[in-house]
């Protein structure tokens, strides 16, 4: 199953998660939160932008291997989950 992103090809069958998340600035750190915990504090934070996350790293590793496509929307990064969502269909 390959997925053909905006950084390439990216092989679906290796994936070991793949998740949405938003990257905010805390008082001048920034960090990845779950777009669950956005929706509770997201008026306490400085939203950055949007990611989506393949994450290649065999489990039990420590080396990362990801690949990050980033949106400025929300509503890209839905667009982008919902075409990811038919290889798995």
């Amino acid at each position: 199953m390959t997925y053909k992103s905006s950084k390439g090809d990216l092989d679906l069958s290796k994936v070991t998660r793949l998740y949405p998340a938003v990257v905010v600035d805390m008082q001048g750190e920034v960090a990845e939160m779950s777009l669950e915990w956005i929706e509770l504090y997201g008026d306490k934070v400085k939203i950055l932008h949007y990611v989506l996350v393949f994450d290649f790293t065999p489990l039990n590793e420590d080396v990362k291997k990801r690949t990050v496509l980033t949106f400025q929307t929300k509503e890209e990064l839905i667009d982008e989950i919902q075409r990811v969502a038919k290889f798995y269909n």
